[in-house]
């Protein structure tokens, strides 16, 4: 049994007498006349400790944590929820704005065949998010969701309409921004049934404009109140083929995302957005291929023209790089670039016949994917008696480097007891534009040749250890990247319901010393610099799993870096210490 106390308002005490009155229910059998209630909760703690080998910092706190607990009701077409969430005080490497607590989202909604209304917090997509996208995404405490009204409907067959109106969250209060936003869907099939219907290539187009509205309290600088985008998109199957294309068109909307300072001069951009995205896939009997591209230029859009890092964005730009999950590839993820970039992804998968020299009794699973992104090549448009900033790009060129990805992947199952992964990955980093946005941040770029095995031996059928080993080597010794990296790890899962695994990662080839390391830190922030030293960074993990419920405990040292979903990033600090994390669903 898990007790929480808490010092906190009525409205606190009330959500927690719900919560755990949920608990002691089954969520499904509340009644067939009451509904029923439903939901999960998360909360994830740290003990910290300072060490300045590895810059990790003091906390004056010691104790920081973040929780969070949905609750949903549901009854016919009737639903409603609330999220509480509380952050005493918020755990390092996000932002210190998250401080505080209490129900941050609510929301009542009704749904009939002709109308789906909701109020209060709405999460929604149009397309790719392109235009338009609100979602939650706890692991980096990113929430942009619209606290307003929003309307969908089909009145026939095939045709879909959503409209919304609102204010984004920002932290405990919401932007001063008005976001407006439609869209129209049409499955061509759908709604032309009778004509169509025979035709396996199957059609889906779509349209969709947003805007925004924002007062401008700056006198000396003329800003638009109404800033408009709007674009539209087609999604074509047929059987194995897939091709998805969308375009947005953004107008004039200078701010922080476009701020520049030149020749003594500062300037905003007042030149309009535009972006592209494409994707296409085509698989059959055991190939499959993905090919992406992108291009991004001055696509910003947030309802606050100041608000800066991933603060009330109203829109998504979709990634075309791969979103690795080994601890080397993707400690240098890249972070896409609203001013401008050009990019793309190709990735090849193949499985090798069961039987066959090479696929062997089970098969063989290869992976080959390349990634590439570069700046736009912006051409500078004379206008030396503004302060606006006016430039074109050309389709048919392209800018500096920022990042690629090549890799190799192989999945082995050798026999019933043994299976492997092995991984070799090349990749370049422009570390002065990928985390601080521009060229002149002092940095080299950086290129990795990384190397990963992933052994597991499952000696019972519900019993596995598994042996990881990785190695990330740089092709400088630039102190200020910090050198080369090897992680060892083993975990051990002696059943369905405990696992423990040790981690360690080393670094190395860094010149660095341990005197460098307060000077370093305080001239450019980072947090995890280390010298030829033979340090390493051990973590030790042990976890719980039982139906919904996981409990994992770790202790040990953590290196910093940046953590990405979906290309929104954040900078994580080096730590030491205890931490805790607890998940559930009911």
């Amino acid at each position: 049994m898990i007790k929480f106390k808490l010092k906190s308002s009525p409205k606190a005490t009330f959500l927690l007498a719900i919560i755990l009155k949920a608990f002691s229910v089954n969520a499904q059998s509340i009644g067939s006349d009451l509904g029923s209630l439903h939901g999960n909760y998360e909360l994830d703690a740290q003990y910290y400790r300072p060490d300045s080998l590895i810059g990790a910092p003091k906390v004056p706190e010691k104790v920081l944590s973040n929780a969070f607990c949905n609750l949903i009701y549901q009854k016919g077409k009737l639903s409603a929820g609330m999220r509480y969430e509380a952050y005493n005080n918020v755990m390092q490497g996000f932002d210190p704005r998250y401080k505080g607590q209490g129900i941050v989202n609510r929301y009542v909604r009704y749904q009939d065949k002709l109308l789906d209304v909701t109020v209060g917090n709405i999460y929604e997509q149009f397309g790719s998010g392109l235009l338009f996208r609100t979602y939650y995404q706890p692991g980096l405490l990113y929430d942009n969701s619209l606290d307003g009204f929003r309307v969908i409907s089909s009145p026939y067959k095939g045709l879909t309409f959503k409209g919304l109106i609102g204010r984004q969250r920002s932290f405990f209060s919401l932007g001063p921004g008005i976001v407006r936003a439609f869209d129209g869907e049409a499955n061509l099939n759908d709604l032309l049934d009778s004509l169509i219907n025979p035709i396996k290539t199957k059609i889906v187009v779509g349209g969709s404009f947003v805007s925004k509205y924002q007062s401008n309290l700056d006198p000396t600088v003329l800003k638009p109140l109404n800033v408009g985008a709007y674009g539209g998109r087609v999604n074509i199957t047929h059987e194995g083929f897939n091709f998805y294309g969308e375009y947005g068109y953004k107008e004039n909307d200078p701010g922080a995302d476009n701020f520049a300072t030149a020749n003594g001069k500062n300037y905003y951009s007042y030149k309009p957005g535009e972006a592209i995205f494409l994707s296409s896939s085509y698989a059959v009997n055991g190939f499959a291929v993905l090919l992406q591209a992108k291009r991004i230029d001055n696509f910003a859009f947030r309802s606050d023209r100041d608000a800066t890092l991933q603060n009330l964005l109203i829109n998504y730009l979709p990634v075309t790089t791969k979103q690795h999950t080994y601890l080397m590839p993707a400690y240098t993820p890249y972070a896409t670039q609203p001013r401008g970039e050009v990019g793309g992804m190709v990735e090849f998968q193949y499985k090798i016949k069961k039987g066959s020299a090479l696929g062997g009794k089970y098969g063989t699973n290869i992976t080959v994917n390349l990634s590439m992104v570069n700046g736009l090549n912006k051409i500078g448009v004379n206008d030396s008696t503004t302060t606006s900033y006016l430039y074109t790009a050309p389709y048919n060129q392209i800018g500096t480097p920022y990042y690629h990805d090549f890799f190799i992947e192989i999945e082995k199952k050798f026999n019933k007891k043994w299976k492997g992964t092995f991984m070799y990955a090349n990749q370049f980093y422009n570390k002065n534009i990928i985390q601080f946005g521009t060229p002149n941040a002092g940095f080299r770029n950086m290129t990795s040749n990384i190397g990963v095995v992933d052994i597991t031996y499952k000696y019972k059928s519900n019993s596995a250890v598994r042996f990881e080993v990785q190695a990330a080597l740089k092709d400088n010794t630039d102190t200020l990247n910090l050198g080369s990296w090897t992680t060892a790890m083993v975990e051990w899962t002696p059943n369905t319901h405990w696992f423990v695994a040790l981690l360690d990662q080393y670094n190395y080839g860094n010149p660095l010393n341990k005197l460098d390391l307060v000077k370093v830190n305080n001239n450019i922030g980072l947090s995890n610099v280390f010298g030829e030293s033979l340090y390493h960074y051990f973590l030790l993990s042990v976890g719980y799993t039982t139906g919904p419920h996981r409990i994992s405990i770790s202790y040990g040292k953590q290196r910093a870096g940046i953590f990405c979903v979906g290309g929104v990033c954040r900078n994580v600090p080096a730590s030491n210490g205890l931490s805790i994390s607890i998940t559930s669903t009911f």
